[in-house]
């Protein structure tokens, strides 16, 4: 498998768990510029530092973000997701609200409900369907 130096330790397990996160804006606007999508990233690494993920990489066009992202088994994925949604959508509406009015009116959502995650990184499927395949199982 994969060395022990990328490897994490947690209470009583030891893990690698990284994820894959895309958000989209609501009804796919291209509403980020380079400055906002600058702003989002501080805010998005602050507030998952808070909840004890890493922000390996960030990075996003006018209509959506990229996230590489890595947390413990014991955090809830759609928990930690819809509060950085929740937050940094409020965050950009207190420091761009005139911006993001020209987009949006009527609703406070800056995102869309959908996300996607995909877990990332570690051997292909294939490797481990092999390696799990290949235990010496006791007779």
């Amino acid at each position: 498998m994969s060395n022990k130096a990328s490897h994490k330790g947690h209470y009583h397990c030891v893990y690698n768990m990284k994820f894959h996160l895309v958000l989209v804006s609501k009804y796919r606007r291209r509403i980020f510029t380079n400055e906002m999508l600058i702003s989002l990233e501080r805010k998005m690494k602050e507030l998952s530092a808070s909840w004890g993920v890493d922000v390996l990489e960030f990075g996003g066009e006018a209509d959506h973000v990229h996230l590489l992202l890595e947390m413990n088994p014991s955090i809830q994925p759609s928990k930690y997701i819809n509060n950085l949604k929740t937050v940094s959508s409020r965050h950009m509406k207190k420091e761009y609200g005139d911006h993001l009015k020209r987009f949006y009116w009527g609703t406070n959502a800056m995102w869309s409900r959908a996300y996607c995650l995909i877990t990332a990184g570690g051997a292909p499927l294939s490797v481990l369907s092999k390696y799990i395949e290949n235990q010496d199982r006791p007779q």
